[in-house]
């Protein structure tokens, strides 16, 4: 047998697995550890197609930094404690770019802000996509996209956008343009673009033919002339981070999909009988985020075999449109029938996890109520070893498994 630790929550699991049938446990590649100070400074020290960050708000009097929410894993705590003393005096406020995703809960705002949510807590506010009165209408994409952003965005003097950059299973990668579209974006216009997921070209690492990223791409057209820096990070396996990116958006977004593919992008020799994928904290938070863990894992997943979900969901389903459109359907093929009448905001998702359980079967090990999972085609599981075991005597004393301990970001390339 062979004793492996797997993520789960805040903590770990143990399990165990039989030598013969075990394929792999792939991480994300090991990369060289540099300490963060050092790798910022380096980043602010050389930006790109951009003049300092200091030089930059030399002049700003409405400065708004855009920060990711708590379903992401950048560091916004730790790069704010480094450009300490470039911010301090410039009272900048903060937008925190949820897109369509809930408001942060209140211990949600210490992990995103660390020690700077007490300075600052009342210059921080909250992207609310639903608040109309909130949205400046700023045309459509060629593609039909009605473009409406964030007052706070349209109105700011300068403006410094924060993110991470990761595999992103339908708009290819996070971070960049994602700030602005959809993170401070109207609901209709994430609405739009997400139907875009439906599409041929859509893929984790896909730019060049994606017509999600192409169309996000096009609709930052519509802040050119606005004054914007753009700080990039792209994190190790232990979301330290290991490069970092100051200057233009374009090309720090296009440095850090480099640095990006290279961490998050692995190889694997064969398609498995058996994926355990796994989606750690905070990509965990809710079924709505750990789907990118299965995204990920079915690609490295033979047809008929086992995908299990390992993600602790403590808040939930989260946004719950997908998970009512599965809920209307009484198998998995009846989902594309209904998604064919009207999209709403979501319906993708729904789409591929049926799409998945067409071909395969979803297992799941979560902390949501067993008939949850059920009504998404997941079979429900209390404990790993339980289905890791119940799985390989479904397929044979020969299947073959392979952990994904980071499947949210990670994408295995066969």
């Amino acid at each position: 047998m062979m004793e492996i630790k797997v993520p789960y929550g805040q903590g770990s699991v143990t399990i165990d697995c039989p030598e013969e049938n075990l394929a792999g446990i792939v991480y994300p590649h090991d990369v060289p550890q540099r300490a963060e100070p050092e790798i910022l400074e380096q980043a602010l020290a050389h930006p790109l197609a951009a003049k300092s960050l200091r030089e930059f708000l030399l002049d700003g009097t409405k400065v708004l930094f855009v920060v990711n929410d708590a379903t992401r894993p950048t560091p916004t705590a730790r790069i704010l404690d480094h450009l300490a003393g470039v911010i301090e005096d410039k009272s900048p406020h903060f937008l925190v770019a949820t897109g369509s995703h809930r408001p942060p809960a209140p211990a949600e705002f210490t992990e995103i802000f660390g020690p700077w949510f007490e300075r600052f807590h009342q210059s921080i506010f909250v992207h609310d996509a639903h608040a109309q009165t909130d949205m400046v209408p700023l045309g459509k994409t060629s593609r039909g996209t009605p473009l409406a952003l964030n007052r706070r965005v349209v109105e700011a003097n300068k403006i410094v956008a924060i993110s991470s950059v990761e595999p992103h299973y339908f708009a290819g990668y996070t971070g960049g343009r994602k700030s602005f579209f959809p993170g401070a974006a109207a609901y209709a216009t994430m609405e739009h673009n997400h139907r875009l997921a439906l599409e041929a070209g859509v893929a984790p690492l896909a730019l060049a033919g994606n017509p999600v990223h192409e169309d996000l791409a096009e609709a930052m057209e519509s802040l050119e002339g606005k004054e914007i820096y753009s700080l990039q990070v792209v994190l190790d396996r232990s979301h330290r981070i290991c490069a970092a990116f100051t200057g233009s958006l374009e090309e720090t977004f296009t440095a850090a999909v480099y640095k990006a593919r290279e961490v998050f992008a692995v190889e694997v020799s064969e398609l498995a009988d058996i994926v355990v994928t796994v989606a750690p904290a905070p990509m965990d938070i809710d079924l709505f985020q750990a789907h990118k863990a299965i995204e990920h894992g079915k690609l490295a997943l033979k047809e008929g075999g086992i995908l299990i979900l390992v993600s602790q969901c403590p808040m939930g389903v989260g946004n719950e449109g997908f998970y009512r459109l599965l809920c209307r359907a009484t198998d998995p093929e009846e989902v594309f029938a209904l998604i064919e009448g009207s999209y709403n905001l979501g319906d993708h998702k729904a789409a591929k996890i049926a799409d998945l359980a067409v071909k395969a079967r979803i297992w799941g090990v979560t902390d949501l109520d067993p008939s949850i999972l059920e009504k998404a085609f997941i079979r429900p599981y209390s404990d790993l070893q339980g289905a890791l075991n119940a799985a390989i005597a479904e397929q044979g004393p020969h299947a073959q498994v392979l952990f994904l301990m980071n499947g949210s970001m990670l994408v295995p390339i066969i």
